[in-house]
Parts: C-alpha cells; sequence; structure tokens
C-alpha cells in the first residue's frame, strides 16, 4: 500500500528543521539546494580486481514494491539479515534491537544495548552480523555513548526469553568523536572479512583532513577492533578520509567499495572507495577540479537525496534518501556511473534510511518518518520488500 505523503507538512517540517539547527541537517547539515542530479565525469580507479570486462546494467531500471514486511517500528537505523532470513532492526532512540520474521512480519525484541545516549543524530545506528555468525553468533553495534561513538560486539542467544537476549556488549573500538550531528553510523564486513565503519566529523570540520582523527573517516579493523592487515596508515584503522558523514557503504560484484555522503549546501556524494584517498571534505564538496582529492562518481542536490545506506544489487547501487524521500538507482560501469542516476518511490513512503540487499533481485527498504526530522503516519516506520532490475 503507497501511503500518500502531504507535500505542505513536508514543506513546514523543514523549515522548522531549519530554523532550530540551523541547516537543513537530515543527518548531513546539508542546506539550501543548488543544481541537480548529475554523474560525474571522473572517478577513483578501479581495484585490480575489477579489470575484467564486465556487464554494464542498462540504462532505464524498475523498482516495485512486493510488500510490507512490518510496521509500527520507532526510528529503525541499522539492518542486518540473519541466516534464516529473518532481519533484525535498532532502534536509535530507544536503543533496543529487534528481530522481525520476515515470512510474518512478528516483532520481537532482543533487548536494550547498555550505554546507548541517543540525542540529535546520535544513539544505536549501525548493525552487522560477525563473519562467523554461525559458530559465535556475534552482533555488532555502533552507537552513541554519553561520551563517543564506539562499536560493540554482543552475544545474541535465541534461547533466552525475549528481552533478555543480548549478552554484555564487549566494547571492541571506542573514541569516534561524537556530536549532536555527524556521527555516521554505518558498519559492515566485507569480503575480506574485516569490518568498515563510516564516520562523521561531529560538526567539527576539521576532524575530516587530520588523518590522526576518528572523524569523517571510513575505517577498516579487524572483528577485535585493531587496525586490518593493509590499511594505507601504519598502525592506523583510517582506511580513507576527507569525508563529512557517511552513513552508507557497499560492495560490488568485484568486491569494489562504494560509500554515500551527506553534502552541506550544495552536492550530496556517492563516492568508489580507494584505500588512503582524500575525498575532500571541507576543502571541496561535490567534484572539483584539484586532483588532490577524489571525484564522486555521482551528485545530488541536497533536497534531492541526503544520502543514508545503500546496497548493491543487479549491476546497480541502490541509494536511500532522507531529505530526498526517494530510492535512487546508479547503474555502474565500473567504478563510474554508467549512466545518469534514477529516482523510484518519490514521497511515495517519506524519508527512507536503509536500503540491504536480500536474495536474488530483493531489497529490503526502511523507512525513517519517527527520527524527528518526518511526518509519521499510520503504519510508520515500515520495512518494505522490493523487486528490483
Amino acid at each position: 500500500m503507497i501511503v500518500q505523503r502531504r507535500a505542505v507538512t513536508a514543506v513546514l517540517a523543514a523549515a522548522a528543521l531549519l530554523l532550530t539547527a540551523g541547516c537543513s541537517s537530515d543527518d548531513g547539515g546539508g542546506g539550501p539546494p543548488q543544481g541537480g542530479t548529475t554523474p560525474s565525469g571522473t572517478s577513483a580507479q578501479s581495484s585490480p580486481s575489477g579489470a575484467a570486462a564486465e556487464e554494464t546494467p542498462p540504462a532505464e531500471g524498475s523498482v516495485k514494491v512486493v510488500r510490507t514486511v512490518t510496521e509500527g517500528l520507532n526510528s529503525p537505523w541499522g539492518l542486518a539479515a540473519l541466516p534464516d532470513g529473518d532481519l533484525l532492526v535498532s532502534s536509535r532512540d530507544e536503543g533496543t534491537i529487534t528481530r522481525v520474521d520476515t515470512e510474518t512480519g512478528r516483532k520481537s525484541e532482543l533487548g536494550e544495548v547498555p550505554g546507548v545516549s541517543p540525542a540529535g543524530e546520535g544513539g544505536l545506528m549501525g548493525l552487522a552480523l560477525s563473519p562467523d555468525y554461525a559458530s559465535d553468533h556475534m552482533v555488532y553495534a555502533y552507537f552513541t555513548s554519553a561520551s563517543d561513538n564506539r562499536i560493540v560486539r554482543m552475544l545474541y542467544d535465541e534461547q533466552k526469553p525475549s528481552g533478555e537476549q543480548l549478552g554484555a556488549p564487549d566494547t571492541i573500538f571506542r573514541g569516534i568523536p561524537k556530536g549532536f550531528i555527524h556521527n555516521g553510523g554505518r558498519i559492515a564486513f566485507g569480503p575480506d572479512k574485516m569490518l568498515y565503519a563510516g564516520t562523521g566529523e561531529s560538526g567539527e570540520e576539521g576532524l575530516s583532513q587530520d588523518r590522526e582523527s576518528l572523524g569523517g573517516k571510513i575505517l577498516r579493523m579487524t572483528p577485535e577492533g585493531e587496525p586490518a592487515p593493509g590499511n594505507p596508515f601504519p598502525d592506523s584503522t583510517v582506511y580513507s578520509y576527507g569525508h563529512r558523514n557517511v552513513q552508507g557503504l557497499a560492495w560490488d560484484g568485484k568486491q569494489r567499495l562504494f560509500a554515500a555522503e551527506f553534502g552541506q549546501d550544495t552536492w550530496d556524494e556517492l563516492n568508489a572507495i580507494e584505500p588512503g584517498a582524500n575525498y575532500g571534505w571541507p576543502e571541496v564538496e561535490g567534484r572539483s577540479d584539484d586532483s588532490a582529492y577524489r571525484n564522486p562518481i555521482a551528485q545530488w542536490s541536497t533536497d534531492e537525496a541526503s544520502p543514508s545506506g545503500i546496497a548493491y544489487a543487479e549491476g546497480s547501487i541502490w541509494m536511500a534518501g532522507l531529505g530526498g524521500e526517494r530510492l535512487w538507482r546508479i547503474p555502474l560501469d565500473g567504478t563510474e556511473a554508467s549512466a545518469d542516476p534514477q529516482s523510484f518511490l518519490e514521497g511515495d513512503y517519506g524519508r527512507l534510511r536503509t536500503v540491504l540487499a536480500a536474495d536474488g533481485n530483493k531489497l529490503w527498504l526502511t523507512t525513517s518518518e519517527t527520527d524527528g526530522r518526518g511526518s509519521p503516519g499510520e503504519g510508520d516506520d515500515r520495512i518494505l520488500e522490493l523487486e528490483v532490475s
């Protein structure tokens, strides 16, 4: 069922946010829109794994909403798929993790994560399952504490009663700068079984270019939280830098990493990530002629995107838009956009937070109307099942 949104309500909500926050943040601190959607003319170089020829997806794709999986979620943020097909979803503001039966939509709470201190854009955010989940049953979470942003892992014991199934958190990584805005929050295990984390600069722009800071970075670490072997800077978890607020991470079929990033006043970005590369913030926003910085492969005006989660399916990156209230498809040719980005579901379900690849051509998509910046209606928030091409 398509949920009709009221444009007037959305405009009033955006105006109120501008007055209270000083800029239209949508988790990115964006401001007045300028320009339109454009693919980039330049991109990061392909990794060696992408050297072989590959099929380019068609310029035009499609999206079909198969069904609403579940409703009534509060500030859903992170999403992880269990081996049996069920989903784990985090509540940013409640600090809880809930299991969703994808067949029936039934929700059961695992428990509350201790130490979460929600405020502004902070709280319980990204989720990821251990690469060895079948044997260790570990769930990883990124959250804002009273002093920082950190990553913990917890044992998920399905044999215990609902609400008591999370073990004590083991903090594997701490010290990521926190702020009322720009806390990053996405975590994901890559094809190399290393843990990647997107961080924000917490509103302090200078952190992004400081390689000694963990703010405004993509981090790469072992499952124990140590700098991963092969990282570009010695004894550092920093994998790439010069970011503003990264909340989308995904790999394509050639194991190449892509990341979505909130802009400020002009351009939101989709970047192809290379180890050690500098993506420019705050020196540049969007594309530039300065060869010191990597250009995005696609960019959007801030009212069209405010991107959070991304996923890879059917030869394209699929990107959820918060302020843009739509799902973007970016067809790929290696590490370049092969055609203009294409949008779907514009205004149908409101703010879109997280998109996760499922089996075949399926995606899971979460809405984000209850995050304090939306206009929640009956049933919000929800998880949708999509078929894409």
